[in-house]
């Protein structure tokens, strides 16, 4: 049995999961920053580190998956202490241990254990749907450049205008003005009365058009042709309370290839939705009543998967 979605599940709601015999996953809050060496910015996260000295069990960890799996608690910690030791023989063995979503771990030269966080999961809740963008630089010098050697192509050259001392000159200015004035009166005047024609013969060729249109209208004096109703039934899946969960998936492509998957079985698989942790789910199928749900639990753990668990409604 692999625990890493487990543990991977756990750590988007809390800080610290132990697993029991092994060692303990934290996490951290980092805020956002910016690679200056590749202009990325990446959004504020929770980066997870190991530390071996916490592996005394604080039921987290079995206590969810015995839930999740519907098992006993003494018989899934037994198996997940189990797991650990495999774990421990695997890295003493000078292997690697990679968990999915999680990281990789491996022994150094002095025998100690190593963490290699993945990165690609950000396992802070309040930063969902963020993601790294990387920022081009604006090339404000270059663009300086630019500019300076197209000055240098093309001079301007700017000469002083000479006013001439005359007594007229200030008249000349007033007379300008009322000569403008007059002629935009004169313009606006105009076009005032252009636009009023335009206005009336709009509306003569919108009256002639009505006309047309109304002599052209063909009435008729029988009833309306009827038409028989069709009556089309729609079958709706109807789902009960306790749903024998086949798998939660973080991309929902993969969920409905599960689904195809379960189908080509003879399953009514279907896809239930998005639970809190944001994960696609798949049922095996749907129940109202409890103990028919057991049942088919029990026969699927035994036929198909024995990761198949049950959800039951409030």
């Amino acid at each position: 049995m692999r625990i890493d979605s487990y543990i991977e599940k756990l750590l988007f709601d809390y800080n610290c999961v132990v697993v029991p015999g092994f060692g303990a996953f934290l996490t951290q809050g980092k805020s956002a920053e910016i690679d200056l060496a590749t202009n990325t910015l990446m959004p504020p996260s929770k980066v997870i580190s190991f530390n071996a000295q916490l592996s005394k069990n604080d039921g987290l960890l079995v206590s969810h998956i015995a839930k999740e799996k519907n098992l006993g608690y003494e018989e899934m910690l037994r198996e997940v202490e189990n797991i650990a030791q495999e774990w421990n023989n695997k890295l003493v063995q000078g292997e690697s241990i990679e968990l999915f979503g999680i990281g990789k771990l491996w022994h150094n030269s002095e025998q100690r254990i190593q963490f290699q966080p993945e990165e690609k999961i950000n396992f802070l809740t309040s930063s969902f749907g963020l993601s790294t963008f990387a920022a081009t630089p604006i090339q404000r010098e270059l663009i300086k450049e630019e500019v300076e050697e197209l000055e240098e192509r093309i001079p301007f050259i700017i000469t002083p205008e000479k006013r001439e001392q005359t007594s007229f000159r200030p008249w000349l200015k007033y007379a300008a003005v009322i000569l403008l004035a007059v002629s935009f009166g004169v313009t606006s005047y105009r076009a005032y009365g252009d636009l009023q024609q335009k206005e009336v013969a709009a509306r003569q060729d919108a009256q002639q058009e009505v006309s047309r249109l109304i002599q052209e209208a063909t009435f008729f004096e029988s009833a309306p042709l009827e038409l028989p109703a069709i009556n089309i039934k729609v079958t709706k899946k109807k789902l009960g309370k306790h749903h024998v969960i086949a798998g939660a998936f973080r991309e929902e492509q993969n969920a409905d290839k599960k689904v195809n998957q379960l189908k080509e079985k003879g399953y009514n698989a279907f896809y239930l939705g998005v639970n809190k942790y944001g994960l696609h789910q798949v049922a095996y199928d749907s129940f109202d009543e409890p103990k028919e749900a057991l049942a088919f639990l029990r026969k699927v753990k035994a036929e198909d998967s024995r990761d198949a668990w049950l959800l039951s409604e409030k």
